[in-house]
């Protein structure tokens, strides 16, 4: 019947691990620059490549502030990364490296994920309310809470804010915000059905 397009509930907590994820991935890049190096004959050309992306990895978090397109450059960067973290365990394990080797897969494989997670967590969402109650967005599946659930539900300014029984408050940051005229009959709805 009525819905709101939402900031994704988990978006603040990500956005606040997002440069520690990065940083981490650009500190064990730079440890594999270190690995390259101290082979029986370095390989300069892999031990700059690993340097750069190091560096690269650790500045990211404060290059990608000035763009307007975020969750597009973080959804490539985390791709580049699990790249070379795929690619990067084929060169160690070719080089009789196995546990540099299987680390770097292991840590592709969790890049890859991290990334498709945080492309999930940053696509729009909405709060669906109707008859038999509201259906909230999580990270993987949809939370369906009846109306028997709450106290109160009121959308004003831009949040949308609901009251459990159960002295539990959500508090969700609306993005598209209506106007007046439908934020009342919105706000009505909500008192109707809570009666």
């Amino acid at each position: 019947m009525y819905s709101l397009r939402i900031l994704q509930p988990a978006t603040s907590s990500r956005l606040r691990l997002l440069p520690v994820m990065h940083g981490l991935v650009g500190i064990l890049f730079l440890f594999d620059a270190i690995g390259s190096y101290r082979g029986a004959q370095p390989n300069w050309l892999l031990v700059g490549f690993f340097m750069a992306v190091g560096l690269l990895s650790l500045a990211f978090p404060f290059i990608v502030k000035r763009t307007r397109k975020f969750s597009e450059t973080n959804s490539i960067a985390r791709l580049i990364q699990a790249f070379i973290c795929g690619s990067g365990s084929l060169y160690f394990l070719g080089h009789q490296q196995p546990i540099t080797g299987l680390l770097m897969f292991v840590v592709g494989i969790g890049i890859a994920y991290i990334g498709w997670m945080e492309y999930k967590i940053f696509q729009p969402v909405y709060v669906k309310m109707d008859n038999t109650g509201i259906t909230l967005p999580t990270t993987f599946s949809e939370k369906r809470i009846g109306w028997n659930e709450l106290n109160n539900v009121i959308l004003r300014n831009d949040l949308f804010t609901m009251d459990f029984k159960s002295n539990k408050i959500i508090q969700l940051e609306v993005l598209d915000e209506p106007g007046q005229e439908q934020r009342e009959k919105m706000n009505g709805f909500f008192r109707e059905r809570l009666k």
